[in-house]
């Protein structure tokens, strides 16, 4: 089912149809007791009211946020994967409090509630936030994420937090001040607003996978992290695109911040910037493979999961109606739209080396060297 949207809305910038995608990982597992999770995740939301009324809750389901977390780690534990689907429910409901536009949502409510929560998470009981359905059942994923993670796992989810709630912040502060953020200051920053720490902590822990420190922190591997990362949020800027094209200022993503370094238009800027994608792509794949030569039977299993990461990520956003039947066209979701997305052979950027864009430049001389 094609994409959905009112007939009287205001046009696309880009169209509704995406060009075709080039990755080589097979977009298409899911776990096993993927419909069964859901349904236990759905039954956690409804037991905790995280949605004010119907229309809420349909746009909340709308995330398919079971889906996304069900793809992207296919293999793994139902219980850390159950857990980790109601965290990305909760997750999307702050996400779009702080994407709403609202002249509520200020860089200072943001940085107030980003300390508050973080204080939640690593000093439960700390009474920081205010009583609602949102804070009681924050507490009730804290309080069982705790004890599920090692000591490590938490540290490593409570950075990943901080590090999502960072890049929100810078956001917001550039859309506060009508600042659209550099194609380098973009490629810096991007992967902390996605998200990715915050998510891959789940995917090892789920997976029972457990990367020495030295070895999962060392630079070619965070490079290749960092990568996956641009990947994911580089797809995410396509898919989510025609769903926020609606805010003032414009929504800083790939296209528009191409767009305003090229001094071209949206529709315009989509070549250039599925070819860097591409190109990031190439470096992954490549990547990859290099770090694999020489890695340990754990990281080779972190490797696999990044590669999930990035292909489940393109499948879950193509059918989720959160970004086929977007909610500034539609008065409900579309159950079955989808962008019914093409996969590309060859990458449209063929080129193996930097891209000439400083804050990434590095990853090519850690995988390629």
């Amino acid at each position: 089912m094609p994409p959905v949207y009112a007939a009287d809305s205001a046009p696309s910038r880009i169209g509704w149809e995406l060009p075709p995608f080039y990755c080589p990982f097979n977009a298409s597992l899911i776990h096993p007791k993927a419909e069964e999770l859901e349904a236990r995740a759905v039954e956690w939301i409804d037991r905790f009211g995280i949605y004010p009324d119907a229309t809420e809750r349909a746009w909340g389901l709308a995330t398919h946020s079971a889906d996304f977390t069900s793809r992207i780690i296919p293999y793994g534990e139902p219980e850390p994967i159950l857990l980790f689907m109601q965290w990305n429910y909760w997750a999307n409901a702050i996400d779009d409090w702080q994407d709403s536009g609202s002249t509520s949502v200020s860089t200072a409510a943001i940085a107030d509630h980003s300390v508050r929560l973080i204080r939640s998470i690593e000093a439960p009981g700390s009474a920081m936030l205010p009583s609602s359905p949102l804070t009681t059942a924050l507490d009730d994923l804290v309080v069982r994420t705790r004890a599920m993670l090692s000591p490590f796992e938490l540290r490593r989810f409570a950075e990943g937090t901080r590090d999502w709630l960072l890049g929100a912040g810078w956001q917001t502060a550039n859309a506060e001040r009508g600042v659209m953020p550099s194609l380098n200051e973009f490629c810096a920053m991007r992967m902390s607003v996605n998200g990715t720490r915050f998510t891959l902590t789940w995917c090892d822990a789920a997976n029972g996978i457990a990367v020495p420190a030295d070895e999962l922190y060392s630079a070619p591997v965070q490079a290749l992290t960092d990568a996956a990362a641009l990947l994911v949020s580089c797809d995410n800027d396509l898919f989510s695109y025609n769903k926020e094209d609606h805010q003032s200022p414009w929504e800083q993503n790939l296209l528009n911040v191409v767009a305003a370094e090229a001094g071209c238009s949206p529709r315009e800027a989509m070549g250039p910037a599925v070819a860097l994608r591409d190109r990031v792509m190439t470096l992954f794949i490549q990547g990859r493979e290099q770090v694999a030569r020489g890695a340990s039977a754990e990281l080779l299993r972190y490797l696999d999961s990044l590669a999930h990461y990035v292909s489940g990520c393109i499948e879950w956003q193509n059918l989720a109606p959160r970004f086929a039947s977007p909610r500034n066209r539609n008065a409900l979701p579309a159950e079955g739209a989808s962008y019914d997305v093409t996969w590309s052979p060859v990458p449209r950027d063929p080129a193996v080396d930097a891209p000439g864009i400083p804050a990434i430049d590095w990853w090519w001389a850690e995988l390629t060297g």
